[in-house]
């Protein structure tokens, strides 16, 4: 891990154990050497370093790219492996610069709702997900996070005070038969798989 990657890893670490009381359930089943995704159900902005904080490897992320024009913010992002991803529409070069990174080994948190949940359930799942499966083949550890929509939900300012846990399942694995046929059709059902074994985590 870079410097400032792991100083922000731990501290990251600290803060979940002592403020919201991390508990990790399944962490043997993250990939931990060569190409994965990790697809995580999506409630707050605390999911992010949480799902980096399951595994002690180096990965990446997908944030809007509006985040790297505020000052300082952007420089510490681009120490943090985040891509920038454009909100307005798809971003095929941020989805190309994942799949590149998975190609070569690395592994990215990736959230198959696309964005961060209004109520706390989980939603559909978009099509995102599917084409790096498609593309790269990539095993899956599907997470599930409990708490952190409680803990801060969208439009609330700072964190509360909650228990917060994240339950990993066994990864899946695809195979080119998988990912024949119509390419939209692929993709939103190969996400849709992955959706699907989030949501069947359960607390222990």
């Amino acid at each position: 891990m870079g410097l400032i990657y792991n100083l922000c890893w731990n501290l990251a670490g600290f803060a979940a154990r002592d403020f919201f009381r991390l508990q990790i359930h399944g962490q043997e089943n993250i990939i931990e050497d060569g190409p994965a995704l990790l697809a995580m159900n999506h409630q707050s902005f605390l999911d992010p370093p949480l799902g980096s904080i399951c595994c002690h490897r180096q990965i990446h992320f997908l944030a809007r790219k509006t985040l790297f024009d505020i000052p300082y913010l952007g420089k510490l992002l681009r120490h943090l492996n985040v891509i920038g991803v454009d909100r307005d529409g798809a971003d095929m070069s941020a989805l190309k610069s994942v799949i590149r990174l998975v190609r070569d080994g690395g592994c990215t948190i990736i959230f198959p709702e696309g964005t961060r949940s209004r109520d706390g359930q989980l939603q559909p799942a978009k099509a995102g997900v599917g084409l790096v499966i498609a593309k790269t083949l990539a095993p899956v550890v599907p997470m599930r996070v409990f708490g952190a929509f409680d803990a801060f939900p969208r439009g609330r300012k700072f964190p509360r005070r909650v228990p917060i846990s994240v339950v990993i399942g066994k990864p899946l694995r695809f195979t080119k038969a998988d990912v024949a046929g119509d390419p939209r059709e692929v993709y939103q059902r190969l996400s849709e798989q992955v959706m699907a074994r989030i949501a069947v985590l359960r607390l222990p």
